[in-house]
Order: structure tokens, then sequence, then C-alpha cells
């Protein structure tokens, strides 16, 4: 068993990260995107999910990645991989069901865990800010049968109303995506972010805090929202990052600091 580590020696990517690689169950199959999500994926392998499928949008299934890839794109997500194919394939069987997680991110979050990577701004021809869009973020977030969101938290980014749905989430509450066509049981499962772990309530599909971490109080939690936050009845303390994440994190997932470095 790895020792807790009790110095706070490590920056809040390096949280994020570790928090997100204990999330992925081994023999599951889960959707990779670029930086932090690969990094989750990387740890993971090594540590506690050595049989995890991991699948690329550009194609890649189940790689044995070497190091840590730059993109979906990148020649590592096919590394002693058991496929290496194309975008429709990997769309086509997160169609078929067949895909247990999903990392996603976004510019807005709401409540039900709708995002936004599209625009902010009132009109769509003309909006303040233009993102880069969707991707595969709408299939995946309707197909996947989990989604994991890893992002910063703070009032801009957790809202009350998304200036444009980009991927859906539980739409507008319990059995909202079903009605809309999406597959029954799939959705929003967890949301890691710089201060707490976040799930949804069962009955609401509400967003509620479900672990606090190491130095955060409650308050600080729901200032950093501007929705209402709903609190599980076993509300937790997220344990900080063990002496073997960190050393492996730091030595073999990404020993350049690419993503870890980049903190300001």
């Amino acid at each position: 068993m790895s020792k807790s580590n009790n110095n706070n020696d490590y920056n809040p990517l390096e949280l994020l990260i570790c928090v997100g690689s204990r999330v992925l169950e081994d023999n599951s199959t889960v959707e990779v995107g670029t930086g932090v999500p690969m990094a989750s994926t990387l740890l993971a392998q090594r540590l506690y999910a050595p049989n995890i499928i991991a699948i690329f949008e550009a194609g890649g299934v189940a790689p044995l990645m070497p190091g840590l890839p730059i993109s979906v794109g990148d020649s590592r997500t096919s590394y002693r991989a058991i496929m290496a194919s194309t975008m429709n394939d990997v769309m086509e069987t997160c169609q078929r069901g067949m895909v247990d997680y999903t990392f996603l991110g976004g510019a807005q979050i709401d409540m039900y865990g709708n995002l936004n990577s599209t625009m902010i701004g009132a009109i769509y021809q003309n909006p303040k800010v233009r993102f880069p869009g969707s991707g595969g973020a709408n299939d995946l977030g309707s197909l996947c049968w989990k989604t994991i969101v890893i992002t910063p938290m703070d009032r801009r980014r957790f809202v009350k109303k998304l200036d444009f749905v980009t991927t859906p989430g539980y739409l507008t509450g319990k059995g909202a995506r079903e009605r809309a066509g999406l597959p029954e049981g799939s959705g929003p499962y967890k949301v890691i972010t710089n201060l707490c772990i976040l799930g949804y309530d069962e009955e609401t599909c509400r967003m509620k805090v479900e672990s606090l971490h190491p130095g955060v109080e409650l308050e600080q939690v729901q200032e950093n929202c501007e929705f209402e936050l709903l609190v599980a009845n076993d509300l937790k303390t997220t344990p900080p990052p063990t002496e073997e994440e960190l050393r492996v994190l730091r030595e073999e997932v990404d020993p350049d600091g690419y993503i870890i470095g980049r903190v300001k």
C-alpha cells in the first residue's frame, strides 16, 4: 500500500490527474481525450487498471502506451494496440454501447451536467467568444455509458444556464435523456475539479458534492458555483495523491512536465 502524501507538495493538475486515475475500473473501456484525461488514463494503466481498454478518437484501441501522447492522433495511441482503425469505427463502437467511460471538458457546465464547448454569448452568429465546438464530444456524451468531466471550478464555468448546449448531460432532469432518444442508463457520472469530486443525485439528476479535497471547505465549493449544489449525506474527504502516484506520474507518465508543468 502506497503511503499518502501529507506534505502537500503537489500542484492542482497533479491532484486532478491522480483523482481521475482512481475513478477508472480495470477491464473497462474508456474514450480518452487530449491532456489531463490521457495522463489520468496512463497513470491508471500503470497503477490501478492494467487491463483498461483505452480508445482514442483517431482510431487507436487498447494501446500499451510507452509514454504520454500529445494528441489523440499521436503514434503512441496505437503502440502495441489491438487495433489501429478510424474515427468511424470508434464512434460506431460507442453507438453499439461498448464504451463504459468518456472523459470530456468544456467552457461551461450546468447542474444537470450539460456541457458547452461552442460559444459564449447570446447570438450564435456573433458570439463574445467562439470555441472549437463539439468535435466528438456530443457523440461521446450521448453514447458512452458514463461521462467524466475534469475541469477547474469557478462561477464562469459552473453556471445556471449554458450559452449553448454542445453535449447533453441529463438535459432538464430525470428521464429527459431517454425522452430525447439517448440510451437508458447513460449520462454524467463524475465531475472532478480542483476543489472537490461531484456526482449526481439519483432522484433529481442534479449535481451534488461527494468529496472535498484536502483543505477545502464546503462553502468554498458553493462560492465557486452559480447554482445550488446538493451535498451527499456521507460527504467524504478526497485522499491526497500518494507518494507512489506522484512518483509514477512525474517519472513515467509525464517526465517532461508537458501537462503537470503547466501550472501558473
